[in-house]
Formats: C-alpha cells, sequence, structure tokens
C-alpha cells in the first residue's frame, strides 16, 4: 500500500512525541496537559499546507515552541483552578513499573518512559518548577533543558528578549536557590526505602529516624478526596507521629500489601484502596509514595493521595 504524504508526516511527528511530552510535562506538571498539548501541535502541523512545511527549516525546533506557546496558555488558565485546590498541589505524577524497558528503549516504548529518564522531571524538582510564574518556567525550561533561543522564547511570550532572558534568570535562581535533591541510583533508594518502610511496619521509631532527617518534610495532595495531610508537614518527630497514627487506624499490615513502581523515574509505593473488615478501622484510600533522598537521608515523603491523579498506575502484572 503507497504510503501517502499524511502518513509520512505522521511517522516524522512520532519520532518527537516522546520530546514533546518531556517539553510539554515539565512545563505544565500534568501527563493530561502534556498529552492534549502534544496533540494539539501534530494539529497545527497537520494543518500547514506542504509549502509551509517545506518552510520549516528545523522541525523539532518549530514543534517545540509550537508547544511551549500551548502550555504557556495552559499555565495562565492553571493559576485560578489552582486558587480553588483544596490543600497541597503535587504534579501528576508519571507511574512507570520497575522491570520497564532497558535505559536505551525501543521500538514501541512508551514515550512516557522515555520522558522519566530526564533528572529534570523528578518529583523534587519539579516542585520548584511549580513556584514559578508560566513566564518564569517557559523561558527556563524552554531555555535551559531544550536550548531554545531567548529570540523565540520572548515571541512566545509576547515580550522583548531582554526580558524574556531576565525571566529565565529568575527561573534558573529559583531553582538554584532551593536546591531539590539530585537523583541518586536505584540501588540507593532501594536499600533506604527498605530500611524506611521495614521500621515503619515493626513501629520502630528509633530506626525511622535513622533514615528519616531531622528537618525531613512530607507533602500530601488530595483535593479533599481522600486522607492524608492538607498542609505540608516539617520535622521527623512530627512526620514519625502522623505515620505511627497511621498505622493505628488501618488495618493490620494494610501497609505491606503496597508494591514496588517508579514515580517519575524514581522508586516509589503505590497502595490500592481498600474496605477495612475490622469495627473502629478506617478504609484505605489509595496513596502513591515516593521520596526525595540527600547524604543517605529522607528529606521530603510526597504522598499523592488525588484519585485523579492516579489513574494512569500500571496494573500489578
Amino acid at each position: 500500500m503507497a504510503v501517502t504524504e499524511q502518513d509520512a508526516l505522521a511517522r516524522d511527528f512520532s519520532s518527537h512525541r516522546a520530546h514533546l511530552l518531556s517539553v510539554a510535562y515539565r512545563l505544565t506538571g500534568s501527563v493530561a496537559d502534556a498529552e492534549d498539548a502534544v496533540q494539539e501541535t501534530w494539529m497545527r502541523l497537520a494543518a500547514l499546507s506542504p509549502e509551509q512545511r517545506a518552510g520549516i527549516r528545523d522541525r523539532r525546533a518549530w514543534l517545540t515552541t509550537v508547544a511551549g506557546r500551548i502550555c504557556l496558555d495552559r499555565l495562565r488558565s492553571a493559576t485560578a483552578r489552582r486558587e480553588r485546590y483544596v490543600g497541597e498541589w503535587l504534579p501528576e505524577p508519571i507511574v512507570t513499573s520497575v522491570g520497564g524497558p532497558p535505559a536505551g528503549g525501543g521500538i514501541g516504548e512508551d514515550p512516557l518512559e522515555a520522558v522519566v529518564r530526564d533528572d529534570g522531571v523528578r518529583m523534587a524538582a519539579m516542585l520548584v518548577l511549580d513556584r514559578l510564574t508560566p513566564e518564569q518556567r517557559v523561558a527556563f525550561v524552554l531555555h535551559d533543558a531544550f536550548s531554545v533561543p531567548f529570540d523565540e522564547i520572548a515571541e512566545i511570550l509576547g515580550c522583548a528578549p531582554a526580558t524574556a532572558r531576565q525571566h529565565g534568570s529568575r527561573g534558573r535562581r529559583a531553582l538554584a536557590d532551593a536546591e531539590p535533591p539530585a537523583r541518586v541510583p536505584l540501588s540507593e533508594q532501594r536499600e533506604l526505602l527498605e530500611r524506611f518502610v521495614a521500621a515503619v511496619l515493626s513501629g520502630d521509631i528509633k530506626a525511622v529516624a535513622e533514615v528519616l532527617h531531622p528537618d525531613a518534610m512530607i507533602v500530601g495532595d488530595s483535593n479533599g478526596k481522600a486522607r492524608t495531610t492538607r498542609r505540608v508537614m516539617v520535622g521527623a518527630e512530627k512526620i514519625m507521629r502522623f505515620i505511627a497514627g497511621l498505622v493505628e487506624r488501618y488495618e493490620p499490615g494494610v501497609f505491606a500489601t503496597a508494591r514496588p513502581v517508579l514515580v517519575n523515574g524514581d522508586l516509589g509505593f503505590f497502595l490500592e484502596a481498600s474496605r477495612a473488615s475490622t469495627p473502629g478501622r478506617h478504609d484505605v484510600d489509595a496513596h502513591l509514595q515516593t521520596v526525595a533522598i540527600r547524604d543517605g537521608w529522607i528529606v521530603a515523603i510526597y504522598d499523592q493521595a488525588n484519585p485523579d491523579k492516579l489513574g494512569r498506575v500500571p496494573d500489578a502484572g
């Protein structure tokens, strides 16, 4: 069967899909918004005449710029939605299987598997991006992560190149000031998390304190639809009391059913929702947890309990 021009265009666009998803996810913090932005980018490319497409010198750069403009609009509209959000907000996680494709990828690989290999999408870094203004986020991400010139970023933002450069500089400074922990090897993550989980399950508060940094924090996201902390909780002692209270509140052994997954490329655990069978015990909401590690300590725990953001957790099989 003859390959049409549209088929060839679609195949070429597919080769850029993982890149565009990475751009859009880092700009929006939402898998759904990122996928919508990529789809809209495709529609804009497909709507061009052959002559207009032939005039594009660097198609990847053109697609990146278009995706950036679409994401800027989404970021600006998201500001109002965030004001109505109940409690803290965490980026929508990208959840993949621990035994996923090898690091080199391959034919048929889910584009999201490629996205999470980027150190810049780890949860700690994404949270820092969320503190930036839409203009700062677009300028910083597009320039520092994807090498888009400030002249082109200025066109996206509708400002002068010098102003775009200033937005990028402020975003860069915010990331440096926050200093989110770098990604550590999975083997180190596994060893520390196993110690932490074993200590929690045994109720050994002393053992928990040996892996939890004294100034550790826990951030919960539920939008009022599940049980988790609604405010950022800081301090190992507070977190240990919080965890001890959860263990007492739920069925014995329920936390042992959590299974390992990768959350934005880092090791985490997914606990499925379950009903309590013992009087006085609470039902369990679904939870997805991952941590940030620095110098052998757990310095942050991210507890995603908003069911709207847990629809893409892979099946246990």
